[in-house]
């Protein structure tokens, strides 16, 4: 399946290892991402995901989300759906 880009790192919060992302497509609770950008790109399943601090299952375009990564990104980052 041909990977989409749905939005881009806004921020990046290292004592939580969590990334703020804003998104240009939809996004739900299991699907999998792929941040690239950086010296090493990884993917990954969204177990959770919370807007302004409250866990939501789905994300519109234009909302932007914090999420749980494991490894650290940095702002600009592309985000992609696999």
């Amino acid at each position: 399946m041909a990977e989409k880009q749905i939005g881009e790192v806004t921020n990046f919060f290292e004592h939580v290892n969590a990334a703020a992302i804003k998104l240009t497509a939809p996004l739900k609770v299991g699907d999998t991402i792929e941040f690239k950008g950086g010296e090493i790109d990884f993917e990954q399943k969204v177990d959770s995901m919370q807007i302004q601090r409250k866990p939501v299952k789905t994300a519109k375009k234009g909302d932007e989300i914090g999420i749980l990564v494991k490894d650290k990104v940095r702002k600009g980052y592309k985000v992609f759906k696999k």
